[in-house]
């Protein structure tokens, strides 16, 4: 593996063969059945599904809400471990929807790297640009794959090329395809002079891979067809001049971005990916934290919580805290102190993912991520440790863009609507807002799209049909200051004061000339758009 910073200790081996890493793109590039045919290599699920597969039987293992399977798309992000070769590669797809990007962003928060999945006839699009902009604050090394190279694509030089000038990185290609769209029949691995040929035929079979003695080999010949054979070699030496050898360092620092082309649906090009993931992936890195940093190789545990997902068995009213283990050896049993209310939790059944099937954590390493069932405990952002008070910074939480009020269908179930929406509140699906005049909530989201999930998990898990209707309210912001000015604030705007599911004061508005107003009347008060999720 090679060394990230030369003055870190060397890593116990059971922890040095971990690869935690986010896949990331725009809707519909490929992300769900990349993730699939990871599972598929990594030995995890025999049959993949794709996500408009016929038939229940074959639908893609991490979607598992009722809307995603519906529509689809993937709507929350899911945790996945398994092991490929010698390494245990734990995986967290995240929803590419705009729609979703919280929850994208938090996710984020937890991995070591990140893979970006862009597509071969669209190039990058507006979401990718967003996620990598994220990646980019966290300096998160990224790795590329080019995927539906299978289709008509786009020319392979003008896809770099996009990714250089867009993104503002260093793209290495470690693969090259040959034949674009009908005519791909596969790829040259640059990196280990192999001819990779795609077989169409079967779409869960590993591709077959000839071993070639450089690029004059004849034997390339006989398994090119010739038309091809002159384009390829022609732009392999274009590639090699003009474009920046593979440096592992300036990977690991995300400076530069190595890109495999494939297609995923075609199980091509996923092998040699995640070989690339193995070599050139970063081992797990130590976690910001206050007041200290926490290094994977600590012999105590300590983890965070990055995302909670409610009632992932329909049948039971469950939550699980995913957790990323930042340090130790954790095992089954342990008691690990709750940092914000300093109580001492006994973690008897902690879960490890794959995808909707889990199976009970006997022990875990730093860089795994294990779910723990519990009753509304743990929330994002909070620390465990072995007792020492830390706290993991850096989880972010977005001020809603949209915000609109919610009523339940029959006025008596006020009570059990109130339930879930703070359920909904605690799982950072949503921010839930009561408003210090009037009755019922805001609820408010980052994307449309939300509404309708947030609309019918609340039916389909609570069995209470509701309706969202606008509000007069465009957007939210925290009040933070000291508390006399608060209070003066809050008595002269109480129709535009509400407080969120932790209790803390929130100023709704209406319109921009509301945030200037009050950061001119009242400049001692802080109006903050982002909330970091541990108080």
């Amino acid at each position: 593996m090679l060394d990230t910073q030369s003055n870190r200790p060397e890593l116990p081996p059971e922890i040095a063969r971990r690869r935690t890493f986010a896949i990331i793109s725009h809707p519909d590039a490929g992300k769900t059945t990349l993730t699939e045919k990871f599972l598929l290599y990594g030995g995890a699920i025999q049959m993949a599904g794709q996500v408009r597969a016929k038939g229940e039987a074959r639908r893609t293992r991490s979607d598992f809400m009722q809307m995603e399977k519906d529509r689809g798309i993937s709507v929350s992000a899911s945790a996945m471990s398994f092991d490929f070769k010698e390494f245990r590669f734990n995986l967290v797809d995240t929803p590419g929807h705009s729609d979703f990007s919280e929850d994208t962003y938090r996710t984020l928060t937890a991995v070591d790297a990140a893979v970006m999945v862009i597509d071969g006839a669209k190039g990058v699009e507006s979401q990718t640009q967003k996620l990598f902009e994220v990646c980019r604050l966290r300096d998160l090394p990224i790795l590329t794959f080019c995927n539906k190279m299978d289709r008509e694509s786009r020319d392979t030089f003008e896809i770099i090329d996009e990714i250089q000038e867009m993104l503002a990185i260093d793209v290495t290609p470690a693969s090259w395809p040959i034949g674009v769209g009908r005519d791909f029949i596969g790829c040259y691995d640059l990196l280990r002079d192999r001819l990779e040929l795609m077989d169409r035929a079967d779409r869960n079979k590993v591709a077959e891979s000839i071993s070639i003695e450089g690029l004059d080999d004849p034997k390339l010949a006989e398994h090119v067809p010739a038309h091809l054979l002159e384009k390829f070699l022609e732009e392999v030496e274009m590639a090699k001049e003009l474009l920046p050898t593979l440096d592992p360092q300036s990977v690991l620092e995300g400076h530069m971005t190595p890109i495999w082309f494939g297609s995923a649906i075609n199980s091509f090009g996923v092998k040699e990916l995640m070989d690339g993931i193995g070599t050139y992936g970063p081992e797990p890195q130590p976690q910001q934290a206050s007041p200290r940093q926490i290094c994977p190789e600590e012999k105590k545990v300590a983890g965070f919580v990055f995302k909670v997902q409610a009632n992932m068995d329909p049948k039971h009213r469950d939550r699980v805290a995913f957790v990323r283990l930042a340090s130790g050896h954790f095992k089954r049993g342990m008691k690990l102190t709750h940092v914000r209310s300093k109580k001492p939790m006994a973690i008897s059944n902690p879960v490890l993912f794959l995808a909707s099937d889990r199976e009970l954590a006997e022990e875990a390493w730093a860089g795994d991520i294990i779910g723990i069932p519990n009753h509304g405990q743990l929330r994002i952002g909070d620390t465990l440790t072995e007792g020492e008070a830390l706290r993991a910074t850096g989880i972010p939480s977005f001020a809603p863009e949209l915000l609109q009020t919610v009523r339940a269908g029959d006025p008596m179930k006020a009570k059990h609507l109130e339930k879930a929406l703070m359920q909904f509140a605690e799982e950072g699906a949503a921010k839930v807002f009561k408003p210090s005049f009037g009755s019922g909530f805001i609820v408010g989201v980052v994307g449309a799209l939300q509404f309708e999930v947030l609309a019918s998990r609340i039916e389909m898990e609570y069995g209470l049909p509701v309706r969202f209707e606008p509000s007069q309210f465009t957007s939210a912001r925290w009040v933070s200051g000291d508390k006399p000015a608060v209070e003066k604030f809050i008595n002269a705007n109480k129709q535009h004061i509400a407080t969120d599911h932790d209790g803390d004061t929130v100023y709704l508005t209406r319109l921009q000339w509301d945030i200037d107003r009050v950061e001119r009347d009242y400049p001692d008060l802080k109006l903050t758009a982002t909330k970091e999720m541990m108080v």
